[in-house]
């Protein structure tokens, strides 16, 4: 079998010593950088510094999002970088497809595109880059060891377009780039992914190495324990993707306040939710935080159209809650614990039984400094005191 030749060898001693300090910038502060756009302005600098008549360079890497599927970082000769995020959605396939991105990814192999000899229809890009004076196009994929893949792209304005040994250089220095990309890359999915499940502090937890059972960590917060209203009999005679529509209008509806108010939703359990605001010096301003965001999301609830309608009852409370790892062996679940996190949680059981979308306990209303009508001392399951529970009105 025929060998294919190193292109770092193949190339003259000048742009070997170019291609080695891209190289070197690249797996020493590259995979440690902690700003994309800057690494991309940087790399692309050092290309042009070598000789090549680089005017356009994207780094593109795929997502594991639950918005969007893929992360782009663009930069243009005397432009700079910008960011971009392609969203998740019914077109989101039909683009890639139309892409080079489709064919580096199936093939492995690089695109290299001389303009004005492309037909505008082979791929959706082409167009735009003529009309913006590009005469020659280069893609090349990443393939990642966790699954996902990427891409780099290169272009040129440049009237003879990219020489044979313009090409040598950047599949010399490529391996590099590449594998700056994967470390970044994969270092963000991991974060992401973790906080898509596990929510923002667990996520900071784990990957500080928080992973060992018995491990708890304790926080002064506000809580919020949100409950869908009869959701069995709603969802009785659903099938599962109806169910799954059904949770999602009611996570729309209640989620976004809470992250907009500075919350953190810790848990998304069927159809309850748990969230915190983390206590400031001044209590009452983290009470007022979450109170915004209760009666912001049972407005929200109130305004929906679409069926069926459903109601909800949340619950404040302000309290510690727990962190701690629970589970057995290799499988554990890093999980919310602790008596005011089940008073919470007992209180929102309450809203269905008195007929009341929004109740508080009474360290709450103390806190906020709220006017509520009391509903008398209330005995909770799990709890061996019995708690006063006011209801309080759902405008400011």
């Amino acid at each position: 079998m025929t060998q294919t030749p190193d292109p770092l060898l193949q190339l003259p001693p000048e742009r070997l010593q170019d291609a080695l300090r891209l190289i070197s910038f690249a797996l020493e502060e590259g995979r440690s950088s902690k700003d994309p756009e800057q690494l991309l302005a940087k790399v692309c600098g050092l290309i042009r510094a070598a000789g090549v008549p680089l005017q356009r360079a994207a780094s593109i890497v795929q997502l594991l999002h639950a918005e969007a599927v893929a992360s782009a970082r663009f930069w243009e000769h005397g432009q700079g970088t910008r960011s971009e995020l392609f969203p998740f959605n019914e077109d989101s396939g039909e683009g890639y497809a139309r892409s080079p991105a489709a064919d580096v990814h199936s093939t492995g192999d690089w695109v290299i595109l001389w303009l004005p000899d492309t037909p505008d229809g082979r791929y959706g890009i082409v167009p735009d880059l003529k009309a913006e004076g590009y005469t020659h196009y280069i893609m090349a994929p990443v393939f990642m060891a966790i699954g996902t893949a990427g891409i780099f792209s290169f272009a040129t304005r440049a009237a003879e377009g990219f020489s044979s040994e313009d090409i040598r250089f950047l599949r010399a220095v490529f391996p590099a780039l590449a594998a700056s990309q994967e470390v970044l890359s994969t270092a963000r999915t991991l974060q992401e992914v973790l906080r898509i499940y596990v929510g923002e502090e667990p996520q900071r937890r784990i990957l500080s190495g928080d992973v060992h059972r018995g491990e708890v960590m304790r926080i002064r917060s506000a809580i919020l324990f949100a409950d869908m209203r009869g959701f069995t009999g709603l969802t009785a005679g659903m099938s599962a993707e109806q169910a799954t529509g059904l949770l999602n209008a009611y996570y729309d509806c209640i989620v976004p306040p809470v992250e907009a108010a500075g919350g953190e939703v810790l848990k998304l359990i069927g159809d309850g939710i748990l969230a915190i605001f983390r206590a400031e010096e001044d209590e009452a301003r983290t009470c007022a935080r979450a109170l915004a965001a209760a009666r912001d999301g049972l407005a929200r609830v109130s305004a929906r159209l679409d069926s069926p309608p459903f109601e909800v009852g949340i619950a404040l409370h302000i309290g510690e809650v727990a962190f701690g790892n629970v589970g057995s062996g290799m499988r554990l679940d890093y999980t919310v614990i602790g008596r005011d996190v089940n008073l919470a949680a007992r209180v929102a059981e309450l809203c269905g039984a008195k007929d009341e979308p929004l109740l508080v306990s009474s360290g709450f209303l103390q806190r906020a400094g709220l006017q509520g009508r009391s509903l008398g001392a209330q005995s909770l399951k799990g709890l061996q005191a019995p708690e006063e529970v006011f209801a309080v009105s759902l405008s400011p």
